[in-house]
C-alpha cells in the first residue's frame, strides 16, 4: 500500500448499539465498518473442545466446545493436533479433548466449523500451527517478501527479549507477514513476532491445566480486531468522542500496538461534535445510496443482487462532444475510479459487474482496464479483474471477509 498525499484519519463512533468505524482519505470516505456493541460471535476463538463422535463416511469429527453446541471438524485438518486429553488410539477417537479454534460461524442448520490448525493474529503477522514454514503475503512484490523473510529468519534480540532460533523443522508453528508488513521496520516486526510467540508460549501452557469447554483466547470486538488490520503506517490519526471506546482502544494498543497508541486521541470539542466535523451522516448516507454522482456530471447505479453485484456506468448531464471517443474514455476512467473506492467503502464481495459506456478502439479498453487495475489493487481485501466482455461489461471477484456495509446496518437496525 502506498502513501497518499491526503491526510489519513480514522474515526470511531457509537451510535446507539452499532459502533462505525470510517477510515477517511482527505474529505473522501475509504471505508465504513458498522459492528454492535456486544456481540455474540465466536469466531476465531480457540477451545478446548471434546469429540463426541466420529463420521467416516463424511471424513469428519464432531466436536463440543461447550454444553450444547457441537461442530464440525474436517478431519483433514488433524495435521498438527494439540490433545490435553487422549484417548489409547494414536487416531483422534471419541472422548478425546483437544485444542480447536472456531473458523466459520454457524449458518441455518450448518454447525459451526472448527480446526485444529490454530492462527494468533498480529499487526504484521499471523502465527499458524497449520504450516511451520515463512510465507509472505501476495499483494506485496518480491523484493519486499524477499526482505521479510530475511527478518524474521534474523534472530536478533528485540528489546524486551528474542525469537527462538528454530527451522521450520523443529518449531510447531510457522509465520504469514502480512500486507501490513509491507516497509515495516525490522524492529517493529520482531517485536510483534515475539508478542505472537510469547501468547502462543503462554497458550499451549494454560491448556494443560484448563478443564473441558474451557475458552482460552476469546475474540475481541470486532471494531478492535479490525485495528491491527489498518495501515497505521499512512493513518495520521485515530479518534473517537465516545470516553469508553478511547479507554479500550487505549488498552488493546497498549496489549497489541503498543507503536501506535501515540495516534490515538479522544475528540472533545463540545462546539463542533465530530460527526458534523468529518460529515459522518454524509458519508455513511452516500455508502448506502444506490446512486453515486461524478465530477463529470455521470453517474453509477450500484445495484446488489443475491449472485452478484451490478455497477451500471451511466452518462448522466456528461457531454462528449465531437471527440467521443477520448470523452467516453475520460467518463470511463473517472468511473472505473470510483467504483473501486465504492466496492471498497461498501465492503461488497463475490461477483461484481461494471457496465461501462461501450468504446470503439481496443487502445481505449486498454487503458480503462488498466486505471481500474491499478485502483483495485489499493484495496487491502484481494480483489481481482477477471477481464472485459465485448459488451464492455467487466468483471471483478472481491475475496469475502465480512458481510457489506448495506446488511450490516440493515441487520443491526
Amino acid at each position: 500500500m502506498s502513501r497518499t498525499d491526503e491526510k489519513q484519519t480514522y474515526v470511531v463512533s457509537q451510535r446507539g448499539s452499532q459502533i462505525f468505524s470510517f477510515l477517511l482519505n482527505g474529505s473522501k470516505a475509504v471505508e465504513i465498518h458498522c459492528d454492535v456493541c456486544r456481540e455474540d460471535s465466536i469466531l476465531d476463538e480457540i477451545y478446548i473442545g471434546k469429540v463426541q463422535n466420529i463420521v467416516k463416511n463424511i471424513s469428519a469429527a464432531f466436536v463440543e466446545i461447550a454444553p450444547g453446541t457441537v461442530c464440525y471438524l474436517p478431519l483433514e485438518d488433524l495435521k498438527h493436533p494439540v490433545y490435553t486429553k487422549k484417548g489409547t488410539s494414536q487416531n483422534i477417537q471419541q472422548g478425546d479433548e483437544l485444542l480447536v479454534q472456531v473458523k466459520r460461524e454457524g449458518i441455518k442448520t450448518k454447525a459451526p466449523a472448527v480446526t485444529t490448525n490454530l492462527t494468533l493474529h498480529g499487526k504484521y503477522a499471523l502465527l499458524t500451527t497449520g504450516n511451520t514454514q515463512i510465507s509472505v503475503s501476495s499483494k506485496l512484490p518480491k523484493e519486499e517478501k524477499e526482505r521479510l523473510v530475511r527478518v524474521v529468519k534474523d534472530n536478533s534480540s528485540a528489546d524486551n527479549g528474542s525469537l527462538e532460533e528454530m527451522s521450520a523443522g523443529e518449531r510447531d508453528y510457522g509465520w504469514l507477514l502480512r500486507t501490513n508488513a509491507g516497509g515495516a521496520s525490522p524492529e517493529v516486526i520482531k517485536k510483534d513476532l515475539l508478542r505472537l510467540q510469547t501468547k502462543y508460549g503462554e497458550l499451549m501452557k494454560t491448556a494443560q491445566y484448563r478443564t473441558c469447554f474451557s475458552c482460552l483466547l476469546a475474540r475481541p470486538s470486532a471494531y478492535l480486531k479490525r485495528l491491527s488490520d489498518l495501515y497505521t503506517e499512512e493513518v495520521d490519526e485515530i479518534l473517537t468522542d465516545d470516553r469508553e471506546l478511547f479507554e479500550q482502544m487505549t488498552e488493546y494498543f497498549q496489549e497489541n500496538q503498543p507503536e501506535d497508541t501515540a495516534k490515538l486521541r479522544f475528540y472533545e470539542d463540545r462546539l463542533l461534535p465530530m460527526e458534523k466535523l468529518y460529515s459522518l451522516d454524509h458519508h455513511l448516507k452516500e455508502a448506502l445510496g444506490e446512486r453515486v454522482w461524478l465530477k463529470s456530471g455521470g453517474y453509477l447505479v450500484i445495484q446488489p443482487t443475491e449472485a452478484l453485484t451490478v455497477i451500471d456506468v451511466n452518462t448522466g448531464k456528461f457531454t462528449a462532444g465531437k471527440k467521443k471517443e477520448a470523452a467516453f474514455l475520460k467518463l470511463n476512467q473517472e468511473a472505473a475510479l470510483e467504483a473501486a473506492r465504492q466496492i471498497r467503502l461498501r465492503n461488497l464481495s463475490g461477483i461484481v459487474i461494471i457496465d461501462f459506456i461501450n468504446m470503439e478502439e481496443k487502445e481505449s479498453e486498454v487503458q480503462l482496464l488498466k486505471t481500474l487495475d491499478d485502483a483495485l489493487r489499493r484495496d487491502p481485501i484481494r480483489t481481482t479483474l477477471v477481464d472485459m466482455t465485448k459488451l464492455s461489461l467487466v468483471e471483478i471477484t472481491r475475496m469475502k471477509k465480512e458481510r457489506p456495509l448495506h446488511e450490516s446496518v440493515g441487520k443491526q437496525s
